[in-house]
This record gives C-alpha cells, structure tokens and sequence, in this order.
C-alpha cells in the first residue's frame, strides 16, 4: 500500500507547494495594498479636492453624515490600490515566470514597468481630457428643467470608475505584445480582424464614456483605436 501511495504523494507534493507559494503572494499583496491605502490616507484630502476641482463651482452634497467619510475613504482605497499595483503586479510575475520560458520571461520584466506608465497615461487621460469635458456636459444637460444636485456617495464612485477604466484599457498594446510572445496571436490575425476590434471598441467606448452624445464617445474611441494598432505593430514587432 506504502508503495501505490508513493507516487500520489509525489504529484501532491509539487500542487501543495504551488498553493503555499501562491497564499504566500496574496498575503504579501493584501499587506501591500493596507500599507499603501494607509500612506495614501494622509492626502486623500487633496486627492479628493482634485476629483472634485471638475466640478467648478456647482457644489457636492453628502447625503448622510458619514456620506463624507465614506467618500474619503473610498479615496484612500483607490488610490493605495493604485500605488501597490507595481509590487501586487511584481508578486504575480515572482509566481508565474517559473512556468515560463526565459524569453517569456525578459518579455514580463518590462512588461510590468511599462503596463504602470500605460496605466498612468490613460488616467491622465480621463482627467484631463474626458472629465473636463463630460462634467460641465452632465451638469448642463436639462439643467433648465432639472436641477443637478449630485451627490458625493455617487460622484466619487463615478470618477474614479472612469479614471481606473481609461487607465487599464490604455494597456491594450502590451497585453498584445504578450500574447504576440507567447504565440496565441499575430499582426495578420489581429489586421484582418480590425472590424472586430472597432466593434468591440466602440462597445467598451460606450460603456466607459459618462456622456450619451457622440462627441465623447468619438473622443474615447480615437485613442483605443490608435491603441489597437499600436498593439499590431508591437505584435509584429514581437514575432520578428
């Protein structure tokens, strides 16, 4: 019996060190997450003065007395999830680059970095460009019949939605790149199938863009596009 057990206890053994490993990576990004979500408490009140500064002059009410701390709380969440990205993303990579071959492997060490600067320029993006546009629309529309009075338990949640959505669909080119190296697409495969991606684009447009016109939509949808291309030709760079 000892001996028909053996050979179990040996393809167990590898599973159970894969999950050790892989509680051990969660539980350094669940502490990662805390420690930067308590860093980011000290300026979650300049952070939540940015978010509204979109707003001008038109004033956020709280709906509830704890509706202002709830709101800066969600503040400091987001924003340390933001900060402990780079460590959770380099956790990740630690767990998975052993089942990779080494060019796969040199591929995800700048991958990471580079998918950090990606996701910052698309919540750069939301901020500067869409939200400047898309408040002062909301706040307009109908306002001669309907008088806005937002609330701050729904305007934050709001924003920060649409920062975070920009931010992760700017990475499209590097997940393209990645999936170029480990073989699943190329530039051919993704240029016949652009039709799709306009599609799907216009698709993901409206459902991050706040605004119902088309103008904000057309605004969202130019940079996923130049995106998407820029992803087949990383793509194209990454089988050659």
């Amino acid at each position: 019996m000892a001996e028909d057990a053996t050979p179990a206890s040996q393809e167990l053994m590898p599973l159970l060190d894969h999950l050790d490993e892989l509680r051990e990576r969660l539980a350094k990004s669940a502490i990662a997450l805390l420690v930067c979500s308590a860093a980011c408490f000290f300026v979650s009140k300049p952070l939540l003065i940015l978010l509204l500064a979109p707003m001008g002059d038109y004033p956020v009410m709280a709906p509830s007395p704890t509706a202002a701390i709830g709101a800066f709380m969600k503040v400091s969440l987001v924003s340390g999830a933001i900060l402990a990205t780079p460590f959770i993303a380099y956790q990740l990579l630690c767990f998975v680059t052993p089942g990779l071959t080494p060019t796969e492997r040199r591929s995800l060490y700048w991958i990471i970095p580079g998918a950090a600067f990606s996701f910052l320029g698309g919540a750069a993006f939301a901020y500067f460009v869409m939200m400047p546009v898309a408040i002062p629309f909301l706040l307009g529309f109908l306002s001669d019949v309907i008088r806005p009075n937002w609330m701050i338990d729904e305007y934050i949640p709001f924003v920060t939605s649409l920062i975070f959505w920009v931010g992760v669909s700017f990475e499209t080119p590097l997940l393209l790149y990645f999936l170029a190296r480990l073989g699943l697409v190329n530039a051919g495969m993704l240029l016949r199938g652009w039709k799709f991606a306009v599609v799907g684009i216009a698709v993901l447009a409206a459902v991050i863009t706040p605004t119902p016109d088309p103008f904000n939509m057309i605004l969202v949808m130019l940079p996923l596009l130049l995106l998407y291309f820029l992803g087949v030709f990383l793509a194209w760079v990454a089988r050659r």
